[in-house]
């Protein structure tokens, strides 16, 4: 027969199973709270963060058409194309917080309302660096005398001339791979073999790295190398010393700092000016120019604690103005200093 229980202990026992029930219950809900919380929280992110990129978009934007009208004006006044310019004056990190808000008599800028926004920008020559494209010709052989400037450039950058070989090696391989649909190209090159083993071709500097190149010797070759569509000579009025004595056979550092000390007198107006600076000499000037058609527009947007970066190489192609690539960065502001430099 079996025992049955007395009274108190079944009622304690059914006690204990409601107790653990509602316990179980308890968790449910909370932890359905929980991730209700989270999704809303992530949806507010989400829109927080959709909001930043639209802001940021349309100020970087007209950022780049302000320097574009800059570039297109300079280009109609004529001359040549010097760092005293107003398209070569940066912009120092301005608020723009104040013009957020389109209701003048309702701008919580002050008061939280409205987002601490810091734009900042500049406008480079590009053709103030040596053009990695020089160094191959049309027909997509080496050019000694440019792989020779490549070295002396590296040697001015404080690397290995060394570099320049392997440098110059690897941007043909991957030039001839873009053209490998020739079939003279694609001889060559080497055969299909080496085309599929050939790295892809930089269009920025950035991308150096797929050469094989470290990040460390990029960021060295960053002031004095560019890359850029077209084959270009380096603008005497804007070009560093490094650059100058490395385009110019038998210029040294010292004499090329002394056509930087000049030019800041005087901009050069034309190539025949130099050899009046340089004295006496079998001087060669034909990889410079006293113009640019290649420039760089830089463009930072601080939102808050968001930083969004924008690139665009823009090219003068007689009174307009092109854009041929872009490039966009976003993080976190790591400076820590509300307002201060970028």
């Amino acid at each position: 027969m079996p025992r049955t229980l007395p009274p108190s202990v079944s009622r304690h026992r059914q006690q204990g199973a409601a107790l653990l029930m509602a316990m179980v219950i308890v968790t449910l809900v909370a932890t359905l709270s929980a991730t209700m919380v989270w999704q809303q929280w992530r949806a507010v992110q989400v829109e927080s963060a959709e909001r930043v990129r639209t802001q940021a978009t349309w100020v970087l934007s007209g950022a780049l058409d302000w320097a574009m009208l800059i570039l297109r004006e300079d280009q109609r006044s004529g001359g040549p194309d010097h760092l005293g310019e107003p398209w070569a004056i940066p912009l120092a990190e301005a608020r723009l917080s104040t013009f957020l808000a389109a209701d003048t008599d309702n701008n919580a800028a002050d008061e939280g309302g409205t987002p601490e926004a810091f734009l900042s920008g500049q406008v480079e020559d590009a053709t103030a660096r040596y053009n990695l494209r020089n160094v191959l010709s049309a027909e997509g052989e080496l050019v000694p005398d440019e792989v020779a400037v490549l070295r002396r450039l590296c040697e001015n950058a404080g690397l290995s001339p060394a570099l320049a070989e392997g440098l110059a090696s690897a941007w043909r391989r991957a030039t001839l791979a873009t053209l490998a649909d020739d079939p003279t190209m694609l001889e060559k090159l080497g055969g299909e073999d080496a085309r599929s083993q050939a790295p892809l071709q930089p269009q920025r500097i950035d991308e150096l790295t797929w050469l094989g190149m470290d990040a460390a010797t990029v960021e060295r070759l960053r002031p004095v190398l560019t890359v850029l569509p077209l084959r270009t000579q380096v603008n005497v009025n804007t070009a560093s010393r490094e650059v100058l004595a490395a385009v110019v056979d038998g210029l040294d550092l010292g004499r090329a700092a002394r056509l930087v000390q000049v030019r800041q007198r005087s901009p050069f107006k034309s190539l025949d000016e130099l050899g009046n600076v340089l004295g006496a000499g079998n001087w060669r000037f034909e990889r410079l120019a006293v113009g640019s058609d290649f420039f760089e527009v830089r463009g930072r947007l601080r939102l808050e604690e968001n930083v969004i970066e924008q690139r665009h190489l823009v090219q003068r192609v007689g009174n307009e103005i092109k854009v041929r690539n872009q490039s966009r960065f976003s993080g976190l502001d790591q400076s820590g200093a509300p307002g201060g430099p970028p």
